[in-house]
């Protein structure tokens, strides 16, 4: 599943072609990717069609696209392992796996002949596992803001590193009552939301802490400094467009990212660590299994702790 650094270049995407914009029709291609949908396809159809876009917005690896008045709705994409959201031309022949077309008229509702209008442009959900699918959800007040409104499948999803209401203190606090392994802790969205497997490795590497270090001995220099890190890797994933592989994770124009290039622990088994390797050390990352994935880390910059949670 994508993490928060590619869901954002795709949030960033939309912002850019999608905002504004009416729908003028809706397709369905394959009922499966509605299946979220009260009512399914025909029901998704109708109820999407003659809306109005409006900025996007994400919490985590969570993306919705709240829909103008009347509101009280939003147009939700979980992406699954593999679902993409590309804006194309109306004539762009469909993509492989494209499951849904949703047809985008000019933002400022002029006329095709008018002489600053924008051309048509479709919203494409292309997914080949079929894991994922767009759905239309109500509006809800956040739990700890009620002036924010988010999807009632996402109220239970807690704030990201990079939400300018991120509480670092209280995740410390509750950190210290999960009683686990901390890499466990960063996966649960319920805690700490937009962190997946590659972002908690690399994160972990550079607080130079080890994924089975138990929560309850971290103290508040220490859990503040792994937060920090969580920020740092997704904004630099950010910069360069997060991190793609096998063509999946793309943004709205089909462009993958390059962080690949940039990680220094996830997928680099039986690589040199590359701190180490500026110290003049030979040490090389291991990889274990890990909650039917992996973990990736550095003995020696991650030594496994005594009480190891695993």
């Amino acid at each position: 599943m994508p993490e928060l650094p590619e869901v954002e270049v795709v949030r960033r995407g939309l912002a850019r072609w999608a905002a504004g914009r009416p729908v003028s029709g809706v397709e369905v291609l394959d009922a499966r990717s509605t299946r979220r949908h009260d009512g399914g396809p025909a029901a998704f159809e109708s109820q999407l069609t003659g809306r109005r876009l409006t900025a996007p917005e994400r919490r985590g690896k969570y993306l919705w696209v709240p829909l103008a008045a009347p509101g009280g709705m939003a147009l939700v994409a979980h992406l699954g392992m593999s679902g993409q959201l590309l804006i194309s031309s109306p004539e762009t022949p469909a993509q492989r796996h494209l499951r849904i077309r949703v047809l985008l008229e000019d933002p400022v509702g002029q006329g095709p002949d008018a002489p600053d209008a924008e051309p048509a442009l479709e919203l494409r959900f292309v997914d080949q596992r079929i894991f994922g699918g767009l759905f239309l959800d109500p509006l809800v007040p956040s739990a700890d803001r009620a002036d924010q409104l988010l999807p009632a499948s996402v109220a239970h999803i807690a704030r990201d590193p990079l939400d300018p209401y991120f509480d670092a203190d209280s995740v410390h606090v509750r950190l210290r009552a999960r009683k686990t392994g901390i890499k466990r802790a960063l996966l649960d969205q319920g805690l700490v939301s937009g962190i997946g497997n590659i972002y908690a490795d690399e994160a972990l590497w550079r607080a130079r802490l080890h994924y089975a270090r138990p929560t309850e001995t971290l103290n508040r220099g220490e859990s503040a400094r792994l937060l920090a890190a969580v920020r740092d890797v997704m904004e630099d994933a950010l910069s360069q467009g997060g991190t793609s592989f096998d063509s999946l994770y793309v943004n709205v124009n089909g462009e993958s990212g390059y962080f690949e290039r940039s990680l220094n622990v996830y997928g680099q088994a039986g690589r040199p660590c590359p701190r180490c390797a500026a110290e003049h050390r030979d040490t090389v990352i291991v990889k274990d299994r890990f909650m039917n994935r992996s973990s990736a880390y550095c003995p020696r910059c991650q030594p496994v702790p005594r009480r190891a949670r695993w």
